[in-house]
């Protein structure tokens, strides 16, 4: 559930131009190179954290875009996320709710890291049963008391233009399973959990700027109070939300957040 930073630099060394992609799957330093002076670029950020006995991680923040200017020779730090981690609990009491992804950062550019899943709670605490915001919003748990699903975390936060991310989806409480919320993705929002079932995760967005198309940035999918159908991730790296065992992380490097257990 780990970010990623990849740019296809431009080269002027010939009349028809020549690109090369660098990639970057933990943090490090890039220096441009002589006759660069601008990148195309993709920044994910970490995906946020399952909740316990509930919603899934949102998505890390998806950015993309052509032009930006950089200057031959200079040094440029470069920050890849890390996932944030699920929460954790006795019975049916939860440490809070899964933690936030962390930012990637380029030049200019800010991927947010995904908000965290909402966890059960038997009495409704905002910190721990709403979704986090993020990148994109990790999805809402159910609470006990009162006897409602809570809603997910807001995507795209803070705001940029193009969006970086979607809301994560709300819990609904009730027999027979309680189900979370999925967790927002980079292209769609993720799913309300119902009584059956727990929220699909919402799905990433695709980017062909590694010479291949890879999809980024799929929300965790909603677990479940007791038991039922497993949810599933949205594509692009998130994690299966589950009803009987610990959901599944997001898939490294691409920004998925995780699914909730």
């Amino acid at each position: 559930m780990s970010g990623i930073m990849q740019m296809l630099l431009g080269s002027v060394v010939s009349a028809a131009p020549n690109y090369v992609v660098a990639t970057f799957t933990s943090s490090g330093t890039w220096t441009a190179p002589s006759g660069v002076t601008e990148v195309e670029y993709l920044v994910v950020a970490g995906g946020g954290g399952g909740g316990f006995i509930g919603a899934g991680g949102g998505a890390g923040g998806f950015r993309t875009g052509t032009g930006l200017s950089v200057t031959a020779g200079t040094d440029y730090a470069i920050t890849v996320g890390a996932g944030g981690a699920a929460a954790t609990g006795t019975g049916t009491t939860a440490s809070g709710r899964g933690s936030a992804g962390a930012s990637s950062v380029f030049s200019t550019i800010t991927s947010a890291g995904g908000g965290g899943g909402g966890s059960y709670t038997g009495t409704y605490v905002s910190a721990t049963t709403d979704g986090g915001p993020g990148g994109s919003g990790g999805g809402g748990g159910v609470s006990a008391a009162p006897a409602v699903g809570q809603p997910g975390g807001a995507g795209n936060t803070p705001s940029v233009s193009p969006s970086q991310g979607n809301n994560g989806g709300g819990g609904a409480y009730g027999a027979p399973y309680y189900g979370a919320g999925g967790g927002g993705g980079a292209s769609a929002v993720g799913a309300n959990g119902t009584v059956n079932t727990g929220g699909n995760g919402g799905n990433g967005t695709a980017s062909s700027i590694s010479g291949s198309s890879v999809t980024y940035a799929g929300g965790g999918g909603g677990g479940l109070e007791t038991g039922g159908p497993a949810s599933s991730g949205g594509t692009g790296g998130g994690g299966a939300g589950s009803g009987t065992t610990t959901g599944t992380a997001g898939t490294a490097n691409t920004g998925g957040g995780g699914g909730g257990g």
